[in-house]
Order: C-alpha cells, then sequence, then structure tokens
C-alpha cells in the first residue's frame, strides 16, 4: 500500500530501549530502569481515590474539546500560586497529555514549509511531529557553556517561523532564569517568530524555582503536562496557555483531532493538583536520587556531565569512551543489566557521543544501578 513521506519519521529511541528492556525481563533479567522519563510513583492516592468514587455516578463521556471547566480554572489558579501570574481560565485547554498540545500548538502557528527552532540536544518528538506536519524543524546546536539551552545568536540569520524552548530540559534538566528566557523572547519577537515553552518538567526543581514564559509575556504558547510533577504518565493528560485571540482556533482543532482528553484522566488531575503532601514527597525522592546520580556517576567513569536544576535525568558525554552510542547503551543493557537512552535521541549530529541518564524510579534501584554501573565500568577498564 502506498504512504506518505510525512509517516518517515524517526523512532523513538528511548522506546526502542524500553522495549529491548522488556523482552530482556520476560527472559527473567532484572533490569534496572534508567532509561525512560517516568516516574515509578502512581497518580496520588487522594487523586485516584476520588475517581473511583465519581466512577460510581459518572459515565465519563465525551468533556467539552477545551476540557473540564472545574479543571481549567485550577490550573489557572496554579499560576497564581506558583508564579504570582493571573491567568484567565479562558486562555487554559486541556489536551491528550503534553504530545496532543504539541501536535495542536504546531498545526495552528506552523504552516507547511516553515522552519521551526528546536534546541539540540532536545526532546525528540519535537523534530518528529514536525516532520510528520510538513513543518522544517531547525536543530540548533546548543552549547555545554550555555549549559544547552539555546541564545539569540544561535539562531540569527536562520529564518525560523518559531522557536520551541524547554526548561528545566530534557536530556539536560538544565533551567533559563527571567533574564535568558526574556532574551530569547525578546528576540523571537524581534523577528516575528512564535515562542513556544514546554514546561512540562516544572514543580521538578532543586535549588531555585523554574520561570515560566507567563511571568514576562502574554504572547506565546506555553505548554505543561501532569505525567511528571503530578506522577500521571498514562493518563495522557496535559494543558497549554495560549493567547485570548487563538483559544476558537486551537478549540476548532482540538474538537476534529481529539474530540477532548481522557474524561477520567481530567477527574484524577483536578484531585492530584491537592494532593500537596504527596507531590512534595515525591520530589524529595527525586532530590535524593539526583544527589545520588552526582557522587555515583562520576565513580563510575561517568563525569563529564553538567548538573541539573530540575527534571530527573544526567546527560553525559561519553565521546572519550565511545563513537556510537546506541551499541554502548546495548552494551550497558547486556552486561550490566541497566537501561540508559543513547543521545542519539536528543541530538541527530554529536549525540553518538552522548548518554542520557533518567533517575525518576525508586531510590532503592539507582543505588543498585550506580553499582551495576562502576561494576560494569571497572571491569570495562
Amino acid at each position: 500500500m502506498r504512504n506518505s513521506r510525512r509517516g518517515a519519521v524517526d523512532p523513538f529511541i528511548v522506546m526502542d530501549v524500553m522495549e529491548a528492556a522488556r523482552q530482556a525481563e520476560e527472559a527473567g533479567r532484572h533490569i534496572i530502569h534508567m532509561e525512560v522519563g517516568q516516574p515509578s510513583t502512581p497518580a496520588p492516592r487522594g487523586a485516584r481515590a476520588t475517581l473511583t468514587d465519581a466512577m460510581k455516578s459518572d459515565p465519563m463521556g465525551y468533556s467539552v474539546a477545551l476540557g473540564l471547566p472545574a479543571l481549567r480554572r485550577r490550573i489557572a489558579r496554579l499560576y497564581g500560586e506558583w508564579y504570582n501570574v493571573d491567568l484567565d481560565p479562558g486562555r487554559v485547554i486541556v489536551t491528550s497529555g503534553s504530545s496532543g498540545a504539541f501536535l495542536l500548538a504546531f498545526t495552528a502557528l506552523f504552516d507547511a514549509g516553515e522552519r521551526v527552532g528546536v534546541g539540540a540536544p532536545g526532546y525528540p518528538s519535537y523534530r518528529q511531529i514536525l516532520k510528520a506536519l510538513d513543518v522544517v524543524p531547525v536543530d540548533i546546536e546548543t552549547s555545554a557553556a550555555n549549559r544547552y539551552q539555546p541564545v539569540a545568536s544561535d539562531f540569527d540569520g536562520l529564518n525560523l517561523s518559531g522557536l520551541m524552548v524547554a526548561s528545566p530540559a530534557n536530556p539536560s534538566g538544565t533551567m533559563l532564569d527571567h533574564a535568558a528566557m526574556g532574551a530569547l523572547i525578546d528576540a523571537c519577537a524581534a523577528q516575528d517568530m512564535a515562542f513556544i515553552s514546554d514546561e512540562i518538567y516544572h514543580g521538578i526543581e532543586y535549588e531555585a524555582k523554574a520561570v515560566t514564559a507567563l511571568e514576562l509575556t502574554q504572547d506565546c504558547y506555553v505548554i505543561n503536562s501532569f505525567s511528571k510533577y503530578f506522577s500521571m504518565t498514562g493518563w495522557r493528560v496535559g494543558w497549554m496557555v495560549v493567547p485570548e485571540d487563538h483559544v476558537r482556533l486551537i478549540e476548532r482543532l482540538a474538537q476534529n483531532m481529539f474530540i477532548c482528553a481522557p474524561h477520567a484522566g481530567q477527574v484524577t488531575a483536578l484531585a492530584a493538583m491537592d494532593c500537596e503532601n504527596e507531590l512534595k514527597s515525591n520530589l524529595e525522592v527525586y532530590r535524593e536520587n539526583r544527589r545520588l546520580m552526582l557522587e555515583g556517576l562520576p565513580a563510575a567513569g561517568f563525569d563529564r556531565i553538567a548538573p541539573p536544576d530540575g527534571a530527573f535525568y544526567v546527560y553525559a558525554d561519553v565521546s572519550h569512551l565511545t563513537d556510537d552510542s546506541r551499541a554502548f547503551a546495548g552494551e550497558i543493557l547486556e552486561k550490566a543489566g541497566v537501561a540508559v537512552t543513547p543521545g542519539l535521541d536528543f541530538d541527530p549530529v554529536r549525540g553518538h557521543g552522548t548518554i542520557r541518564f533518567s533517575y525518576a524510579r525508586a531510590t532503592d534501584d539507582i543505588r543498585e544501578g550506580l553499582a551495576r554501573l562502576k561494576a560494569f565500568m571497572d571491569a570495562r577498564d
């Protein structure tokens, strides 16, 4: 059967790693998962209990396309609580995970053939979703000196229609402060570029609060999700905040592409936002895991790392150890029983010499994984 060239996107390599790890587990091996950015914790207990009660009387049919009004109001309130931003709930759109938000945003903002800048290393699905929409992703090679975040001079002369940024970033975990984000926003405005801020790791910060683009401008798209801080990866609920005059545009697209985000997930998400104590306890687990990683990875020989400000990843330069990160990750899985993600997922040009380690899992798993990595590297010397 015929197929479109738009479907010829690259694989999401971390999902291939997950499948290889699953096969190893099916064969009886115990695998430590440092490949996937998925909390080991479930949705908060109170949120799950709320859904259980709701399902006794609510048929969980379609919600309106923009999302449950109560959830939109609660999300808007979050911006006041976290950032002192007074946000109109009417600008909040509930989506089928952040992936649904990216699809809606890119469709609303860009025509086929337009060029959109994405930082490299960066989340691979930005690039692949843009390709599938016939929009041209333009990798902006960020530097370690700028902590793998773009700066305005990086995209001078690239003729871009938009810029996608993430803070905290995946895979580096680094963040943009007010000045750095403001400089990018100003540069985009000067060049008539759309500014999209991926903020799905907000709430998972260790030394300073992440900055939302909405503190600096209202002329942007902000995307977030319940997957990470709220520990709801499989529930597939995210949100985005758009300018007031874009709401109806997004609503029409959402009606036709998705109808609505999962109703049960929305009910759970609304309740999860008030499970503060449990969410803070999860954050302390990540904080301890981060401490262990920043000690244990260098001790194992992975010493070329930028300490992450947020999220739950460490991005390591392993170019002195290999020139094939995918093969190296396969060797680590086979010999150490630890699943890690090759940097090629995040940077097609330089990723052959980098590896991403996730520390989203339980602390005991992190300790065991670090011990296995050290034994693997010692045996390799």
